[in-house]
């Protein structure tokens, strides 16, 4: 008797309900009880703040409903996996230290603060990565040759102070001006086999600082701006054209006008910038003697445009030589990167030096090289890449600035050009000093974790010996197999067999392991 008393209160209570929603949404759909888009948007608007230009958006319920289900098919996790491309969810590489918002992490973010402004909030983070490389190498010329062990740590320090602002330093502690901390184990000279070598520096290779002016301002105003303008300042890194033009870090100062276009002239994207040295400007054109002198000064400004289907680079430098030696010279660079016809990626680039006139002795910077880089696409476009390399040097073409380890100016010609920045692993000549080459070699990344490479290679020369650094024509065979062991370790070997007219042939074999952090 209870459990009816019950029921029929239940029914009664939801016919009073029923009655006096209908009362007061008389506009309601009878069958799916839901309020109509206008009813929609006058609720969701009312009382709410609405930016200038903005109007409401129509939204209907509708639009909206269950998932899809399929319960004759059987859930398939490789399918779903496939939808990705196969990708899966990997271990991440975490940073040797990390203080305030985690560099890779899930939901929402930590707190911000209001510190200079509501429009550019304070959120601290600090962390260091980078990587330890520690390399077994033995290089041959003649009857000489040394085997070492060298190290080489990389230390980048970030603090992030907002979204757009930052201060970072890099140290690398185990070397200094491209000598790195080594053990040689053998070597043709007995007085130098097991011999230590001490190259620790605590001096740092960058340290500067980097913002938005556009956001700086936007916070101290509390009111956005209609423009960007990043800037930098201290012991600053500038690299490009792939560290062809420029691969060096200064003390100066670069700001840069972002993100232009224009429809009449065809450019999507364009950014111009501007930049200059105070000292600590590395160039092989002005040395007193084997070391880089600090006595140099750059101005200089580069531009990058996405137009026509390809991508334009071009720059203006001018290295100052304030020893009173007349080595300051003009820089001038343009290159263009283009794919043809679904088959061909190419890169055309000039690098031209004017307007040295040194007091006494030649001329260090001077004359020109044209770099042409290939690659063809393949049917395996990501992981089968032949390439072809070649460059034609006049006189004495020079990168507008170049840092002691990062090798010369044909370093992205091929493997034959490129040393490991450790152990001095041997190349063919890489100034490109009156001489004309290139590479031809076919590059092979399995499924993206593996990748092995095979060169030849030469240098060949244009003038006469005595002008010219390259001893004579030189001919390399050149492979590299490198390895994911894990995502934090790399194993990579690398090997160079050569053939020089007129001077030692040489030969070197070198096996690194690189830790990640």
């Amino acid at each position: 008797m209870m459990q009816i008393h019950r029921i029929a209160g239940s029914l009664v209570l939801a016919l009073l309900l029923r009655a006096e929603l209908s009362w007061a949404l008389p506009n309601m759909d009878e069958e799916n009880i839901r309020p109509t888009p206008e009813l929609v948007d006058q609720r969701d608007h009312e009382g709410h703040e609405m930016s200038e230009g903005a109007t409401p958006a129509q939204f209907d319920r509708a639009g909206f409903g269950p998932d899809p289900q399929y319960p004759e098919t059987e859930y398939d996790t490789k399918a779903q996996y496939e939808i990705y491309g196969g990708k899966r969810y990997i271990d991440k590489v975490k940073p040797m230290i990390e203080f305030g918002q985690e560099l890779y992490t899930e939901g929402p973010l930590n707190q911000s603060y209001d510190l200079i402004g509501k429009k550019n909030l304070v959120s601290p983070q600090f962390y260091v990565s980078g990587d330890w490389r520690t390399v077994a190498a033995d290089n041959y010329a003649g009857v000489q040759h040394v085997g070492q062990i060298a190290s080489r740590l990389n230390l980048d320090m970030d603090l992030k102070l907002t979204a757009t602002e930052r201060v970072h330093m890099l140290l690398r502690p185990l070397d200094r001006n491209g000598a790195f901390t080594n053990y040689q184990f053998s070597g043709s000279n007995d007085k130098t086999v097991h011999h230590f070598t001490n190259n620790l520096n605590i001096d740092p290779n960058t340290f500067f600082f980097e913002g938005d002016l556009g956001a700086i301002t936007a916070g101290l105003q509390d009111q956005y701006v209609s423009y960007d303008l990043p800037f930098t300042f201290g012991l600053i890194p500038m690299v490009f054209q792939n560290g062809i033009w420029m691969d060096a870090a200064f003390n100066g100062a670069a700001f840069a006008i972002p993100s232009l276009h224009s429809a009449d002239l065809m450019i999507s994207n364009m950014d111009i910038t501007f930049f200059g040295a105070k000292n600590k400007v590395t160039t092989a054109a002005v040395k007193n003697g084997a070391e880089f002198d600090e006595g140099v000064q750059l101005l200089g400004v580069a531009t990058y445009l996405e137009t026509h289907e390809g991508y334009l680079e071009a720059g203006y430098g001018r290295v100052l030589d304030q020893t009173n030696r007349g080595l300051s010279y003009n820089n001038m660079t343009v290159a263009w990167t283009k794919r043809y016809g679904g088959w061909l990626s190419n890169s055309i680039r000039f690098v031209y030096n004017q307007g040295q006139n040194p007091t006494k002795g030649a001329r260090t910077a001077n004359g020109y090289v044209v770099l042409v880089e290939n690659s063809l696409i393949t049917s395996l476009p990501s992981t089968l890449i032949p390439y072809g390399n070649f460059f034609f040097g006049n006189d004495h073409p020079q990168s507008l600035a170049r840092d002691a380890g990062a090798g010369g100016i044909l370093k992205n010609t091929g493997l034959s050009f490129e040393t490991d920045g450790l152990t001095g692993f041997p190349k063919l000549d890489d100034t490109a000093n009156n001489t004309y080459g290139g590479a031809l070699g076919v590059e092979y990344l399995f499924g993206l974790d593996k990748q092995i490479v095979v060169e030849v290679a030469t240098v060949q020369t244009n003038g006469i010996a005595s002008q010219t650094a390259a001893p004579g024509a030189e001919y390399a065979l050149s492979a590299r197999y490198q390895e994911n062991l894990t995502p934090a370790w790399i194993f990579r070997t690398d090997a160079i067999l050569a053939h020089r007219d007129n001077a030692t042939s040489f030969a070197g074999i070198r096996f690194e392991l690189r830790r990640k952090f």
